[in-house]
C-alpha cells in the first residue's frame, strides 16, 4: 500500500526538526580548556614582618667642663637611616662624633627601617671651669716673719704664759710651720724693777717658756734659740705700768 506523498514530507520535516533541536542543546567544549580539565588555585605566599630596628647612644665622658670635648657613639641594626639632633643630622648606622657643647645638652638619635623606628638618648652635662684663685705674690721670709710673728707678753714678776700670750704663740706656730726654713731667736725681756741678776734669770725663764710652748705645738727645737737680756734692752723708756708692760715680753727675732 503506497503512502501519500504529503505524509512523507511531514515525516521528513519532523525528523529534521528533532535533529536541529538536539544539536542546539549540546554544550560546546571550550576552545582553550578541555571539558575534563580542572582549574587549580595557587596559594599566596605568607608575608613575614620586618624586624624592628635597634639603637644605642652613649656619651663618654658624660660630664665635661665648658670648652672640653666628649665622644658621642652610636650603634644600630635593622635600620636604613639614623639621624641625631642638635646639629649633627644624618649619620652612618654606627659611628662616633667628637662634640663640645657649651651647655648641658640631651642628644636624641632616631633609627628608621622597614620594621619601624626607635629612639635613643644621651645627656652631656657641662659645668663651668673651676675658678682660678689668683695667688698672692711671693714674699721673702723676712717680710713674712715681720708680718706674722708676734711677741708674747707677761705679768709682773711672772714667766707663766697668759691666755693672750698663748694665742700669739699658737699663731706664730702656724706661721712657722708654713715657712720651715725660718729659724728664730726668742729674747727674754723684763722691766726695770728688780736686780740685774734677777731680771736676767727671769728673762731666761720667759724665753724658754715661749720656746717650750712652740715645741709642744710641733715646731722643732732645733729651729729655736733663746737668750735673756733682762732689763738691758727696754722697748720703752718711761717709768710707768704701761711702759713696763711693753718691756715684759718674749721677743722674736729671725736668724
Amino acid at each position: 500500500m503506497k503512502r501519500p506523498p504529503y505524509s512523507l514530507a511531514v515525516v521528513a520535516i519532523v525528523v529534521l526538526t528533532l535533529l536541529v533541536s538536539g544539536i542546539g542543546c549540546a554544550k560546546k567544549p571550550s576552545a582553550t580548556t578541555p571539558a575534563t580539565a580542572k582549574v587549580e588555585t595557587q596559594p599566596s605566599p605568607s608575608t613575614q614582618p620586618s624586624p624592628a630596628p635597634t639603637l644605642s647612644l652613649t656619651a663618654s665622658p658624660s660630664a665635661i667642663q665648658n670648652g672640653q670635648t666628649t665622644t658621642l657613639s652610636w650603634t644600630s641594626s635593622n635600620a636604613t637611616g639614623v639621624t641625631i639632633d642638635n646639629g649633627i643630622g644624618t649619620v652612618e648606622p654606627s659611628g662616633s662624633r667628637t662634640i663640645s657643647p657649651a651647655v648641658s645638652t640631651t642628644y636624641s638619635a632616631r633609627a628608621t627601617g622597614p620594621g619601624g623606628n626607635t629612639v635613643a638618648e644621651a645627656r652631656v652635662t657641662v659645668t663651668a671651669p673651676a675658678a682660678v684663685i689668683p695667688q698672692p705674690p711671693a714674699i721673702s721670709d723676712s717680710a713674712f716673719f715681720e708680718a706674722n710673728i708676734k711677741d708674747a707678753f707677761f705679768d709682773y714678776d711672772q714667766y707663766t704664759l697668759r691666755e693672750d700670750a698663748r694665742a700669739a704663740l699658737k699663731s706664730n706656730a702656724r706661721s712657722l710651720a708654713d715657712r720651715p726654713a725660718i729659724r728664730i731667736t726668742i729674747e727674754g725681756h723684763c722691766d726695770e724693777r728688780g736686780s740685774e741678776k734677777y731680771n736676767l734669770a727671769l728673762g731666761d725663764m720667759r724665753a724658754n717658756a715661749a720656746k717650750d710652748f712652740l715645741v709642744s705645738l710641733g715646731i722643732s727645737a732645733s729651729r729655736i734659740d733663746t737668750v735673756s737680756y733682762g732689763e738691758e734692752r727696754p722697748f720703752c723708756e718711761e717709768h710707768n705700768e704701761e711702759c713696763w708692760q711693753n718691756n715684759r715680753r718674749a721677743h722674736f727675732v729671725m736668724r
